[in-house]
């Protein structure tokens, strides 16, 4: 049935209206975003084709930087050991988070649940810079992971290999990140309806295979923001890496610096952020991309 014109012509006046009413609300955030997000990452491009010899800049446009960082040993093998840190970060604290963001969904009472996510949070209240020294303090030579292994009669002399180095930036990164990686596994795990359970058990499936086949399919959008929240940030951390990475811990981040404050070349750093971003970007969508496969059964 063909609706008359005049209707049709009021219709088109409503939908202009509120077209416009909702371009009128978002454009202040739009232009706030763009602003402070997409006009400083224009500028951190546009210098990355730049060249600086000490303090004169050099504006011809050339793509020597990013010819010589990825042909440079040294800026492959930080931006290697940066996403293989911050990979290793992402699951050892999405595979430890995952226990915990399942026990409170689905154990602990739901009067006391908003207690359980009150205390999970509690690291928030203190300094990421006092957390980051409070393991130094832990891993340290003389510190207290040592000590006690040592009065115990573990071990003849203080292990060397906790602190400045890679495994120290791990421990504290997945220590700093872990409430991150629980709450939103908590929330796709409380949208789960627990009639599906029930069904899956009734169909005579066990707990394991029930949590195979239901839980974790269900709870995959958790699971992938989890991932992405701890991954993408821990790349770019430069605090851990220097407070407790020392030389075989440092990551592109701490190179980006150097090259800004240390060797005065802000090209050639412009030039690293830009490749880390990119490369972040890549593996977060080829990471949701695997995740949807997953979830749709291959």
């Amino acid at each position: 049935m063909r609706l008359p014109q005049s209707l049709r012509n009021r219709m088109g006046a409503h939908l202009q209206q509120d077209t416009k009413r909702g371009l009128t609300l978002i454009a202040p955030p739009l232009a706030y975003a763009l602003a402070l997000l997409a006009v400083p990452v224009g500028a951190i491009v546009l210098f990355s084709f730049w060249t600086q010899d000490y303090l004169t800049i050099d504006r011809t446009l050339t793509v020597a930087n990013y010819r010589e960082a990825v042909t440079d040993p040294i800026y492959r093998t930080i931006m290697g050991r940066s996403l293989w840190i911050s990979g290793v970060v992402t699951v050892v604290t999405v595979v430890l988070a995952f226990p915990v963001a399942y026990f409170v969904s689905f154990h602990v009472r739901p009067d006391r649940k908003s207690l359980w996510l009150f205390l999970i949070t509690i690291p928030f209240w203190t300094s990421y810079l006092l957390r980051i020294f409070l393991w130094k303090v832990i891993l340290g030579f003389n510190g207290v992971l040592n000590s006690g292994l040592t009065g115990l009669g573990l071990i003849d002399e203080p292990l060397t290999f906790l602190l400045y180095n890679a495994n120290a930036v791990i421990i504290t990164l997945s220590h700093a990140f872990a409430p991150f990686a629980i709450l939103p596994i908590f929330v796709a795990l409380e949208k789960i309806d627990r009639s599906l359970l029930e069904a899956a058990r009734d169909l005579g499936e066990n707990a394991i295979t029930t949590f195979l086949r239901v839980t974790l399919p269900l709870a995959m959008p958790g699971v992938v923001a989890a991932l992405l929240i701890v991954f993408i940030p821990t790349v770019g951390d430069y605090v851990t890496p220097a407070q407790v990475g020392g030389p075989g811990g440092l990551m592109i981040a701490n190179m980006i610096q150097t090259q800004f404050l240390g060797l005065n070349n802000a090209p050639m750093g412009a030039t690293l952020a830009v490749i880390a971003m990119a490369l972040v970007t890549l593996i977060a969508l080829a990471a949701v991309w695997l995740a949807r496969r997953l979830a749709r059964g291959g």
